[in-house]
């Protein structure tokens, strides 16, 4: 009984701290805006250590590996279970708003409006996978460049044998460092999500209670049923009971953490840890894990399949058909590779939708309003969806077998 309550011991703490902030923002309403500098010490100190901690854990993971078969295997069996989520999570949404529409009595009829100029697809790419200068990818704002970088420092540095030793060792004490480091930020988490969650539920509640009430009564109840069903399939593929078991055990931290900033990048810490006590191996979970948090979005594809249909509805137009359901889907999964990791980070995400269907850009608010009120349970999807893929993967290149110290 000790034993599981000091086991448990962080957690409780973390959720009793959320509880707490809740509940003040219920009772505060607007003006539990005071709390939010306390919350965003937290997620400024959190965010400024990440991007060392990603650039470190990649580069590291990568550089001590001598198989480079064996990268290429994992980043190649991990796009392929991104993809596969994205487009069962997809489906799956498409099935419940042809049911349950997002959009009946919400909004009056729009006015049409020309089509938009579509988005300059090649200008996307570059800007996302690469930055014009070095000291650019050292932001937040461009973890996927930073993640391209880390990956190719990574393999430079596993192939410059034994003149490339002493940066392969500086790399892994990085690595070492920055994760005592997210350990220590980690101690004011109570604190900084409770005051974080406060100011969202004093200040955005009265929204979820307004004319978007039926994309929260459908969203939401999805959302958590995946959480609870399709994660379980997944896992109990991947490791069976024993996987069932440690995944159910180490994952509610990463899922409240995840829940409270609303943060897949802000999750990355305390997922790498809940995929370490699972027993993913190493070179796995430190790739798969900070990469999905940038370009694997589970939650978000199910959010653009909602954006999408509640559009269609506004302008009158039918979502049905199999054509039109498989291009939402493409689109669905092409915004969960785009949207970055950072609280009501979907903007990009929303621009596409328009832009690749040609709704008049004013279109553009009415589902962005959208994702700030589903961003939570998103982001929770998004960030649990990276461990679950981990341990797919570990399926994949170990064997049935792979679990060895998992709790």
């Amino acid at each position: 009984m000790f034993k599981a309550i000091k086991n448990y011991a962080s957690l409780l703490i973390l959720a009793g701290g959320i509880l707490i902030g809740a509940l003040l923002g219920v009772i505060l309403k607007e003006r539990a805006a005071v709390l939010k500098p306390l919350g965003d010490i937290f997620l400024n100190l959190l965010f400024t250590a990440v991007v060392p901690l990603v650039f470190f854990s990649i580069s590291s993971a990568i550089a001590v590996m001598t198989d480079g078969r064996r990268l290429a295997r994992i980043m190649g069996w991990m796009m392929v279970f991104f993809t596969l989520t994205g487009l069962i999570a997809s489906g799956i949404m498409i099935g419940v708003v042809h049911f349950f529409p997002p959009f009946q009595g919400v909004m009056p009829a729009w006015p049409g409006g020309a089509p938009q100029t579509a988005m300059n697809t090649g200008d996307a790419i570059v800007r996302a996978f690469t930055a014009p200068d070095f000291a650019d990818i050292l932001s937040k704002k461009n973890m996927l460049a930073l993640i391209v970088m880390a990956i190719l420092v990574g393999i430079a540095a596993a192939r410059s044998g034994e003149k490339g030793k002493p940066f392969v060792r500086f790399l892994e004490a990085g690595n070492e460092v920055m994760t005592r480091v997210i350990g220590i930020i980690m101690l004011y988490a109570p604190v900084g999500l409770g005051a974080y969650f406060a100011y969202l539920v004093g200040v955005f509640g009265p929204q979820l209670m307004g004319q978007y009430v039926r994309v929260v009564q459908l969203y939401y109840p999805v959302a958590f049923l995946y959480f609870g069903i399709a994660f379980s399939v997944y896992v109990f593929w991947a490791g069976g009971i024993k996987g069932l078991k440690a995944f159910w055990t180490n994952i509610p931290q990463t899922a409240l953490t995840a829940l409270a900033t609303g943060s897949s990048v802000a999750s990355i810490p305390v997922n790498l840890a809940a995929a370490q006590k699972s027993g993913v191996p190493e070179d796995i979970r430190e790739v798969i894990i900070p990469v999905g948090a940038t370009i694997h979005m589970e939650g978000s594809c199910l959010a653009a399949i909602v954006k999408i249909a509640f559009l269609f509805g506004v302008f009158h137009m039918p979502f049905a058909g199999l054509q039109t359901w498989l291009t939402a889907a493409v689109i669905a999964v092409l915004c969960g590779t785009v949207i970055s990791g950072i609280p009501s980070g979907g903007m990009l995400g929303e621009l596409l939708i328009v832009t690749l269907y040609g709704f008049p850009i004013e279109a553009m608010p009415l589902i962005t309003m959208i994702g700030t009120i589903v961003d939570p349970p998103a982001t929770m999807l998004n960030s649990v969806g990276d461990n679950v893929t981990s341990m797919m993967v570990a399926r994949k290149l170990n064997g049935v077998h792979w679990m060895k110290g998992g709790a």
